[in-house]
């Protein structure tokens, strides 16, 4: 397998000049997986022109605007079946900081959200932790339910209860699961991370980690557009992949959303090491790894994509960022860390504005589903009228010069 993507890296470079591949891409040519590559591994001196390639194309697409989400996380259980080896997320029972929300915590977390100006409830939590823990399975039965996706939706409706709307993450759920919380959510999410099977293997970061199978997240990914559900999804940077591999995730994803049309945001992540992780001395990807995939994503996904990187994980790569092609900050909490990089505290969104319109962009607000989806062929008719009015509210703030 390594040695087939070395071949197609190589064959990548030798084919197809770097200037030719930009110039293709910007006359919105679909870009084949020789030429991904080719652009996410261009020598230094080409990423200039990579990254204004791929700032014109989103210039197009979507102007100088750029957008975040103000959102409560709420991370439901931090329980989960697998063992990823850079996650500091995920516990076992007994361990410390290992934690299942109460449906009054998520009503008071909801709540305060709602009163700081919270628009979008992050359901986040581990992968089918029933399945590997009885103790979880008896705190699923005291609470009247017999699966992690039950309480989901319970603490969904509780969100809705509080003027929120839910956008679920709850790792790989079936077509019969999305379709009994798609009335509950503006939208869902579950990010690819990343399409070779290879860290799946022996030794790699996903070895511990069934619910990690890139055939697997690919599956609901697609399942997922068959249901009609706005999606976000993404890679994650610095897990032991090759440059060839990311972008080869990147037309992946475009693949899916060319058969379905339901991918709203790609989001570009970077690894971060923690000392309590087992990828604690691992390397994370540098702020050019980082631009070098923004604007590959942005040439690959084109003008119309929202491509997504977030802010926290690197706050001094606000301008470079831009510059890379993005047009989305993610979800940004007034009240709740971000409880994946808990040492990444989130930006205040003054500042990020302030540095946003300094670099000729204005920052603005949206909600867990873009404007783009707002209608009656993704809009569930139980969640729609809500998430209109709440659109509609954003968009007087706007135009009335609020943020």
């Amino acid at each position: 397998m390594a040695s087939a993507q070395i071949s197609l890296a190589t064959d990548a470079r030798k084919r197809a000049p770097i200037r030719d591949i930009l110039d293709r891409a910007l006359a919105g040519v679909r870009l084949s997986d020789h030429e991904a590559i080719a652009l996410i591994e261009c020598p230094d001196q080409h990423l200039d022109a990579l990254m204004s390639a791929a700032a014109e194309l989103r210039d197009r697409g979507k102007g100088r605007d750029v957008t975040y989400s103000r959102k409560v996380f709420l991370p439901v259980t931090n329980l989960c079946r697998d063992r990823c080896t850079y996650c500091t997320f995920r516990k076992d029972p007994g361990d410390p900081g290992a934690w299942t929300m109460m449906p009054h915590e998520i009503a008071q977390w909801s709540r305060r959200g709602a009163e700081l100006g919270c628009k979008e409830a992050l359901m986040c939590l581990g992968d089918k932790p029933e399945v590997a823990f009885k103790e979880y399975r008896e705190t699923l039965r005291e609470l009247g339910v017999s699966t992690t996706i039950e309480y989901v939706a319970r603490a969904c409706e509780i969100a809705v209860a509080e003027g929120l709307l839910p956008h679920t993450n709850a790792g790989l759920m079936t077509v019969a699961e999305m379709r009994t919380l798609r009335p509950l959510n503006a939208s869902m999410g579950l990010m690819l991370e990343n399409i070779s099977p290879r860290l799946r293997a022996s030794g790699g970061v996903h070895q511990a980690a069934p619910d990690k199978d890139p055939a697997l997240r690919m599956k609901m990914i697609d399942e997922a557009g068959a249901l009609k559900i706005p999606f976000t999804t993404g890679i994650l940077l610095g897990i032991g992949e090759t440059e060839a591999e990311r972008a080869q995730s990147l037309t992946a994803i475009r693949d899916s959303h060319e058969r379905h049309g339901h991918i709203q945001e790609v989001i570009i992540q970077n690894f971060r090491a923690k000392p309590e992780i087992a990828m604690a001395d691992a390397p994370e990807p540098d702020a050019y790894d980082m631009a070098r995939a923004i604007a590959t994503a942005r040439l690959v996904l084109g003008p119309a994509m929202n491509v997504q990187a977030p802010p926290n994980l690197s706050p001094n790569q606000i301008e470079l960022f831009l510059n890379a092609g993005i047009n989305d900050w993610g979800g940004i909490s007034p009240l709740s860390k971000d409880y994946v990089n808990p040492e990444a505290p989130w930006p205040h969104t003054e500042i990020l504005g302030e540095r946003c319109a300094r670099a000729g962009f204005k920052l603005g607000e949206r909600l867990a589903i873009y404007p783009e989806y707002i209608n009656d062929d993704w809009l569930d008719p139980a969640i729609a009228d809500r998430v209109r009015a709440m659109h509609r509210a954003i968009r007087d703030r706007s135009v009335g010069g609020q943020t």
